[in-house]
């Protein structure tokens, strides 16, 4: 297997609603450990609710949750960096947190086995050196397989992002291309559903749409694999 050129690892920012007794399965926290990880536990609140409230009544059960989490990737040698919030508004917090950490993605966790097939959607203005620098550091050393997908009218950036694969690399065997027959949503989740796991970019809603919202959350439902988002440089 060749070298693999990363400079720094990626951060991704996992975000998880630990008080609904969610956490982050083990072939996940597997897959992600290679990269900067930092979890983010939060609670959405009613709107009558004070956070402060919440904080006094709920903080320490759900430190103790995040802790936990933390844990695993520490079982993996990966220390993880963790936040507490309670929240009216989980996009905004997840956004807000994103920014604060400078994440390079965002996940959107589902169950999962192992991971050792990733769909890369190329849409948009992708920063294609920040997806194949995520795509590397998770899948270098571990081996896996990557299929860049490219939507009608980003082929030029299809081929980029396999360029810079290679460059970091990766090996060349191990990636393949395909093209989806419009940009839709459900035509990348229709490809979504033969693989483990998406990576996607932010495109141009905003990241409370991107995340949570109308796209990558809906390849998440229909794909039943994790989502990674990955954001645009600040």
């Amino acid at each position: 297997m060749s070298e693999l050129s990363i400079r720094e690892p990626p951060k991704i920012l996992v975000p998880i609603e630990v008080l609904e007794g969610n956490t982050v399965p083990d072939a996940l926290v597997r897959f992600l450990a290679p990269a900067d990880v930092v979890v983010l536990g939060y609670h959405v609140l009613p709107e009558q609710t004070p956070t402060e409230q919440a904080d006094e009544q709920f903080g320490e059960r759900a430190r103790e949750a995040v802790d936990d989490i933390a844990a695993a990737f520490e079982g993996e040698g990966r220390a993880a960096e963790t936040r507490v919030a309670f929240t009216h508004d989980r996009d905004e917090t997840v956004e807000r947190v994103a920014e604060e950490v400078g994440a390079t993605a965002t996940l959107i966790p589902n169950p999962t086995g192992e991971l050792d097939s990733l769909l890369v959607a190329i849409r948009d203005a992708v920063d294609t050196e920040r997806v194949a620098d995520l795509v590397a550091t998770l899948l270098g050393e571990h081996g896996g397989d990557v299929t860049i997908l490219a939507l009608p009218g980003h082929e030029s950036g299809a081929d980029a992002a396999r360029e810079t694969l290679e460059a970091r690399g990766f090996d060349a065997d191990r990636i393949d291309t395909a093209s989806a027959a419009d940009d839709s949503v459900h035509a990348i989740a229709e490809h979504a559903a033969d693989f483990d796991a998406v990576v996607m970019g932010e495109g141009g809603a905003s990241l409370l749409a991107r995340v949570f919202g109308d796209e990558a959350e809906r390849v998440a439902a229909e794909s039943f694999g994790p989502v990674l988002v990955v954001r645009e440089r600040e």
